[in-house]
């Protein structure tokens, strides 16, 4: 028996930058999971996935990655997520020092 859809957020990384993206439900980049598009039905996410990776000059390593609905937006069920999300561990500044408090 197929398992139940979860819901879910399209992530990919920046091109020339390489920070973590997602796609937000008008189709921008950004880099901040509280502005991602949090995809509930599975025929979406395939067509959203698949737009992503039709954006190979913008993005690389497009996947859907399982979020829920937070108070503030999607969050990460996964610690992969979480992680992905603050940034490079081997720097103490940039976006991890802007992430204090996650």
């Amino acid at each position: 028996m197929p398992r139940e859809f979860t819901p879910k957020v399209v992530t990919a990384n920046a091109l020339i930058e390489g920070d973590v993206v997602y796609l937000t439900s008008d189709d921008r980049w950004t880099r901040h999971l509280s502005e991602a598009e949090l995809i509930t039905d599975e025929a979406h996410a395939q067509l959203r996935l698949l737009m992503a990776e039709g954006q190979p000059n913008d993005v690389v390593g497009v996947y859907l990655a399982e979020a829920v609905a937070g108070p503030d937006g999607p969050e990460p069920t996964h610690f992969r997520e979480a992680f992905r999300r603050k940034g490079p561990s081997n720097y103490p500044h940039g976006k991890q020092a802007e992430l204090t408090d996650v």
